[in-house]
């Protein structure tokens, strides 16, 4: 169930999202609160789990992590056992960014980052080695159009 927020706190929760370092002095100001309410709604929204953590954003490419491919996976297989080895397959791998169950033709769809294309490869053949898979398709980004943490509030 959503939280309830009025729009002091979805403005505070966008000050977060573009700057969590910001102060909370900074935060109050640009919101016009002052600290100690600011905090408070703060510390609310953690309880509440609408803030789940806070975290930095690192640059891919800056890592060396050049590519990022899109695979699509569909399985004739659909038992918990299988499940259950496909989803410790998956959280056990950094390289996958994201990971989404679908409705339609598609099973699963991963967001992979890795160096290049051999890089891909070795974790394809981890992969595959771990779990049964029918089908892999794999779709190179090219370029990367928007990519966004900020979810609209």
């Amino acid at each position: 169930m959503a939280a309830a927020l009025d729009d002091l706190d979805r403005k505070i929760l966008s000050e977060l999202q573009q700057d969590a370092e910001q102060s909370l002095d900074e935060i109050a100001r640009k919101v016009g609160s002052s600290k100690t309410p600011v905090w408070n709604r703060i510390r609310r929204m953690k309880e509440q789990g609408v803030i789940s953590r806070q975290t930095v954003i690192l640059d891919a490419e800056a890592l060396g992590l050049e590519a990022c491919f899109f695979v699509l996976i569909r399985t004739s297989e659909h038992e918990a056992d299988w499940q259950r080895k496909f989803l410790h397959a998956l959280r056990e791998r950094p390289e996958v960014l994201e990971a989404h169950r679908l409705a339609g033709d598609i099973d699963y769809i991963l967001k992979v980052r890795v160096k290049n294309a051999r890089a891909y490869d070795e974790f394809y053949q981890a992969l595959i080695s771990e779990v049964k898979i029918y089908n892999v398709t794999a779709l190179l980004s090219m370029e990367e159009i928007k990519s966004t943490t900020v979810l609209p509030v």
